[in-house]
């Protein structure tokens, strides 16, 4: 490229004359090339299809890091994308790039879409019809009513429990106040404390 042999006082840049004469051939065998209908061969890339994991957004939810010069930039605050090797600062930004030109790319995909034909579709409205009717479980009336009857029994058990310990506590207080009185009476004023309650 360009070298600074010379003079000392000479400051001016000497370049490498064979070199760039070298580099302006290379440039126009190729142009000659693609003109005499021998293009280079475009990169052929596959369809767009679905993604075959879940984007994780939430694991990194809520949490502190701190941040040196050292940190790596995987570490660095934000979604980091290992294929591209940066890092996006929010959730939206985060998708968008992933589901953008540049990230399809470096994946080996271009953003064409495969066909569907009619029976690919019949299919999957079959598949997902299949998947509602599972999900949906049909309740009869009376198997219904039995459901909310032991509901409601299990609600009630419930609150009696929660009066019966709040009887317990308060039986309990009662007997401590008691066992005071008692103290107080045979000399002793609340066992090492220097307050008074009164």
């Amino acid at each position: 490229m360009a070298s600074n042999s010379g003079t000392k006082n000479d400051f001016r840049r000497k370049w490498d004359k064979d070199e760039y004469e070298q580099l302006a051939q290379k440039r126009l065998t190729e142009e000659r090339e693609k003109k005499d209908g021998k293009p280079i061969p475009p990169v052929k890339r596959e369809l767009l299809r679905h993604r075959d994991y879940k984007v994780d957004l939430e694991s990194k939810l809520g949490k502190t890091i701190v941040i040196t010069k050292t940190t790596p930039q995987a570490e660095m605050g934000g979604y980091y994308c290992n294929v591209c090797d940066c890092v996006v600062k929010d959730s939206i930004n985060f998708l968008d790039h992933i589901n953008g030109k540049k990230h399809q790319r470096n994946l080996g995909m271009s953003m064409r879409v495969e066909r569907s034909s009619l029976d690919q579709v019949k299919k999957r409205f079959e598949m997902n019809k299949k998947k509602m009717e599972e999900k949906q479980k049909e309740y009869d009336f009376e198997e219904r009513m039995k459901e909310l009857r032991e509901e409601e029994e299990k609600a009630k058990a419930y609150k009696k429990e929660k009066l019966k310990e709040k009887k317990r506590k308060a039986e309990e207080d009662l007997n401590f106040e008691e066992d005071d009185e008692m103290a107080a009476v045979m000399g002793f004023s609340g066992f090492g404390s220097s307050k008074k309650s009164h």
